[in-house]
């Protein structure tokens, strides 16, 4: 997790992610994360057609001997979707998907909201700890980062089933591998993708009307207007989400302005675990950029908010000039409810857009896993991704690749006329990828040391 807020997954949590679950099974040491996103109106749901006129899709082939065991024992369960549940319009969007599943497959699909994924990671835990394999009350959980790479370390997450699913073919994952790495893990068929998130920037143009438009131009933007500018602090999603884009940003351009043959020391380490070693090494340059922006931050960077609905409300009153989300659609949703003023304006930076994909995953004891696998793949349906697809649904982009679709298929997701504050299509010319999930708590760590409560 929009403000992908990614896998706030708020990420690193949205709220704390050391609980005792983790220190029984030895994880104190691991970050979680969680993604979130958008609110706003929703339309009225109405139940879809999942047939097309062509068969060109893979809905439309014959079903596996498999998939028709799947779906002859999925029917007529409960499936307890964790998910988390802060954002109406999410909220809205899984109550549609609840209808469709329910006249599909007579699935009750019920959401159990969360405030922290982590609150979902640490019932499996304890379930594990009471050795319940099999009567699990978690079937289905959205899932990001952190959370999965912990999970997956520790055997916690059902193995090989989202490859398996029908429409996983229509995400075309040999020739798009961000369906099948999480934060750069391979998700092993553990994970099934349900939509994308990049980070991206909004401003009042009643305030400025040259926003920064790179990571050196914020820097000297923020100096030319103190105050104007801040991110939340974290562990928050989106807080941690500017630092790791500023940490990308700034070793991309070190290793072109140096011209290092061996990256080894430097951009390729973010990638793969910290260690002792290279934390020092690899953070120095981020550290270095705070001295000086910090400084020109709202309220000289003595306070941080706490969330990325702080720093729109701060927008909204005229205290902010320059803001971000890792939800774009968040942004017209938010001037359509006067949550945020008509003067708003969305873009991406030129430098790049950190960008991650969020999925669903099954835990291992899950009572209802071959139903929870039935939701999972109308997930990925056309039907379930357009209509998520759409700004004043959720606005969350499809991981589908559109050739993969029928003609028809492709009509759904016909884009309407863009509220004036959206981000622009094909504003995002370059994306980041996301660091190793480590380097969450590295980030963390060093942050609250130099900048927290305990300066």
């Amino acid at each position: 997790m929009p403000t992908i807020k990614f896998a706030p997954i708020k990420i690193v949590t949205r709220s704390s992610f050391c609980f005792i679950a983790f220190i029984i099974f030895a994880l104190s040491s691991t970050s979680l994360v969680v993604s979130a996103n958008i609110g706003g109106t929703i339309e009225t749901p109405k139940t879809v057609s999942t047939t097309s006129p062509t068969v060109k899709s893979s809905e439309q082939t014959a079903p596996s001997k498999h998939w028709k065991n799947i779906e002859n024992s999925g029917r007529n369960q409960d499936v307890f979707f964790h998910a988390w549940g802060g954002d109406p319009q999410i909220n809205s969007y899984i109550k549609w998907v609840a209808e469709q599943v329910k006249a599909k497959y007579n699935i009750n699909l019920q959401q159990v909201k969360l405030s922290d994924t982590s609150e979902a990671v640490s019932r499996v835990l304890a379930e594990k700890s009471a050795n319940n394999d099999n009567q699990g009350s978690v079937d289905l959980v959205w899932i990001n980062g952190a959370n999965f790479a912990a999970m997956a370390e520790h055997s916690l997450l059902l193995k090989n089933w989202a490859n398996e699913l029908p429409n996983f073919t229509l995400t075309d994952p040999i020739n798009n591998p961000a369906v099948t790495l999480d934060f750069g893990v391979p998700t092993q068929g553990m994970e099934s993708p349900w939509g994308q998130a990049s980070l991206s920037f909004y401003y009042d143009e009643l305030a400025t009307t040259n926003p920064p438009k790179t990571l050196n131009e914020l820097l000297v933007w923020s100096k030319k207007n103190p105050g104007r500018f801040s991110y939340p602090k974290p562990p928050d999603f989106l807080g941690m989400s500017f630092l790791k884009y500023a940490l990308v940003v700034l070793h991309q351009q070190s290793d072109a302005i140096t011209q290092v043959q061996d990256k080894s020391q430097t951009q390729a380490q973010l990638y793969l675990p910290t260690t002792p070693e290279n934390i020092e090494i690899i953070l120095e340059p981020l550290w270095a950029f705070l001295e000086v922006l910090h400084p020109q931050l709202w309220r000289k960077g003595e306070h941080f908010m706490q969330s990325g609905v702080e720093m729109r409300r701060l927008v909204d009153d005229t205290e902010l000039s320059v803001a971000f989300t890792f939800s774009a659609p968040e942004v017209p949703a938010a001037v359509q409810r006067y949550d945020l003023p008509n003067s708003i304006r969305s873009y991406a930076m030129q430098d790049g857009s950190l960008s991650n994909t969020h999925f669903v995953a099954i835990p291992y004891n899950a009572s209802h896993q071959q139903s929870a696998q039935l939701v999972a793949n109308f997930l990925l349906s056309p039907q379930a991704q357009a209509y998520k697809q759409k700004a004043n649904v959720w606005g969350d982009r499809s991981v589908l690749i559109h050739s993969a679709l029928s003609d028809a298929e492709q009509a759904l997701f016909k884009a309407q006329q863009p509220h004036p504050s959206a981000l622009p299509v094909d504003s995002i010319k370059a994306t980041l990828s996301e660091p190793h999930p480590s380097w969450v708590s590295a980030i963390t760590d060093g942050w609250q040391a130099r900048y927290g409560v305990t300066r």
